[in-house]
């Protein structure tokens, strides 16, 4: 068994939902962020970055543009405001020893190399990491599914309501 127990999944499965429940459940043993949707008149704006230690920051929206803005889909993402809240929330996280939450290791957030070595740097030093990452096959995110220290489960209809009591049991097997 791994130190890194990811979920995949199509978007809008619940792999946050899971994700949010099981920390709930596991309180101040848990540290870092997840990320949420932006709606407004129309639709979705952006999204959110949301530390559970309360920091919030607009990490992507449809209004971000310019020449040193990488752009998912209609989203500018800021990579900047990524790096210093969430990826701040990871390194406080390891820190404390905290398990670290990381919903998501996803198109938006594989454009920080911060980010992207920070989590590898938590699974290879051996810090629990309960996250999330795209289920679509891309590089950056392959790496972490295919690491021996790394648990890959996916998330369905048929499993997704009794996850948050197995991603709790697996941290609780960890020590």
């Amino acid at each position: 068994m791994g130190k890194a127990l990811l979920l995949t999944g199509h978007p809008g499965i619940g792999k946050t939902t899971i994700l949010r429940q099981a920390a709930d459940q596991l309180g101040d043993r848990v540290g870092g962020f997840y990320t949420q949707e932006i709606v407004g008149p129309g639709g979705r704006k952006g999204f959110e970055l949301i530390t559970l230690d309360g920091k919030k920051t607009v990490m992507a929206h449809k209004d971000l543009r310019g020449p040193d803005v990488p752009q998912v889909g209609r989203y500018g993402v800021d990579v900047p405001a990524l790096e210093r809240v969430g990826v701040a929330a990871l390194k406080r996280a390891m820190e404390r020893g905290q398990v670290l939450l990381v919903d998501e290791i996803g198109f938006m957030e594989i454009y920080s190399r911060l980010f992207c070595d920070t989590v590898m740097l938590a699974i290879m030093t051996r810090t629990p990491v309960i996250g999330s990452i795209m289920a679509k096959s891309h590089p950056e995110a392959d790496v972490f599914k295919v690491l021996a220290q790394t648990t890959l489960w996916e998330v369905d209809k048929r499993n997704r309501d009794e996850l948050p009591d197995k991603v709790v049991a697996w941290v609780g097997q960890l020590k």
